[in-house]
């Protein structure tokens, strides 16, 4: 045990083995719903869903593993949600090719992700990024997991005439997703360890004897990887219609893991006073390296999950948290119906409590500078109304660019916001 607190450096962070347990199992069961959701969405492409739940659960494991034992970061990490649907309705149903051919692309984005590391440009883009943006960006996935949590309790629900609109507030799922989020967050204020999973397996266990929510047993055997296993085609990949897919996919990866990063570790105060990220690097390097891992064994790309946010506010501040993820994972093989017995609204309430503890970041942007703060804004209300952190990060970069030179000011931003303005004026109107 002596060894384990050195190696992560559980002195220093303050914490133990104890609080890093408990965060790392509060972020599994945070996003645990990927080992359902994920193999749905792929199998719309083609691809057969019980291989794909094994494949998610291996990248998920050696992508939080790999994040524990690099970077020292408490982030899980997964096959995407965004990345996923792009992968199926945008590359295969949406242009036509083979989901073959789409797992070729996600792992030469991997290989560029890594190529980009090691550079290391992607350190250099991340540590970059105004101080203010970056509060907007942390703020605005606080605002984007409160949108998550509200629709997967079914709180609000869709609405062809305004978009979104409040849900039937009498069935059992909203009153349970509050009920959860109430106990998190009075246990969190009495400064209760544990208090994210006691509300969470609290209302679980409510549903299970209510009979609301199918405890669907303990233990079962995987099934087989071997249907989407090494099954790349990088023959189709040579396309010319390929080079943008793969740059999208590059893109949206860089910045969902840039604004996961940034958030999660701003919350959790691992970030240096200048807002720069320790062994970031090395973090960066877990990303693209799970990336590639995924694609080989099948599933689209693989990326740090917000939903770490959840564990951070369980106690986890060191990378111990995400190895026990990633161990859970491991295990959610033979555990599936376990994990499939925890449901969306438990996750929920979790998720709502850690979005309404992250959009306070957005309190110490500069509000009397308009050239710092608008963009900020538009960072943090684009991330939910558009369902993407990449494009709301993208949004945020362009309005940055924009106003600065407008303004005259063009001389205070960094050349780098320029340069990824561009890049994402470019996805967003020419790829």
């Amino acid at each position: 045990m002596n060894k384990i607190a050195t190696f992560f450096g559980f002195a220093q962070a303050q914490t133990n083995l104890k609080n890093e347990s408990l965060a790392g199992l509060t972020t599994f069961l945070a996003m645990a719903y990927i080992t359902i959701v994920n193999p749905a969405i792929l199998s719309d492409a083609g691809m057969d869903f019980e291989a794909v739940f094994v494949a998610t659960c291996l990248a998920a494991a050696f992508g939080s593993i790999a994040m524990g034992l690099l970077g020292n970061y408490p982030i899980a990490q997964a096959p995407g949600m965004g990345q996923n649907a792009f992968f199926t309705y945008g590359v295969v149903l949406g242009m036509g090719h083979s989901w073959q051919v789409a797992l070729a692309a996600v792992f030469f984005s991997g290989i560029l992700f890594i190529i980009m590391s090691v550079l290391p440009i992607r350190e250099w883009l991340i540590n970059a990024i105004p101080r203010n943006l970056k509060l907007g960006i942390s703020g605005g996935i606080g605002l984007f997991l409160g949108i998550i949590a509200l629709g997967n309790a079914k709180i609000i629900v869709d609405s062809p005439a305004t978009l979104v609109t409040l849900g039937d507030l009498t069935e059992a799922q909203p009153l349970l997703c509050l009920l959860g989020f109430a106990i998190i967050t009075a246990l969190s204020q009495k400064k209760i360890v544990g208090g994210v999973i006691i509300g969470m397996v609290g209302v679980t266990a409510i549903g299970w004897v209510s009979g609301i929510v199918e405890f669907k047993g303990v233990v079962s055997m995987p099934p087989s990887v071997a249907p989407v296993f090494l099954q790349l085609d990088f023959k189709g990949v040579f396309e010319v219609s390929m080079i943008t897919v793969i740059i999208t996919m590059l893109i949206v990866d860089v910045f969902d893991t840039a604004g996961t990063l940034l958030g999660v570790s701003r919350r959790a105060g691992l970030d240096n006073p200048d807002g720069t990220l320790p062994r970031l690097g090395k973090a960066l390097l877990s990303d693209s390296g799970a990336t590639t891992f995924g694609a080989l064994i099948g599933t689209s790309s693989t990326t740090s999950f917000i939903e770490s946010a959840a564990g951070v506010e369980a106690g986890g501040r060191t990378g111990f948290t995400a190895v026990v993820c990633g161990l859970a994972f491991l295990l959610c093989l033979f555990l599936s119906p376990l994990a499939q017995s925890v449901p969306p609204y438990a996750t929920a309430a979790a998720l709502l409590f850690v979005a309404c503890l992250m959009t306070k970041n957005l309190a110490d942007v500069n509000w009397d500078d308009y050239t710092e703060s608008a963009p900020a804004v538009i960072t943090a209300i684009a991330m939910p109304l558009s369902y993407s952190i990449a494009d709301g990060i993208g949004l945020g970069f362009i309005s940055y660019a924009a106003i600065k030179v407008l303004s005259g000011n063009y001389k205070t931003c960094p050349y780098v916001v320029y340069v990824v303005a561009f890049i994402f004026s470019l996805k967003f109107f020419v790829l």
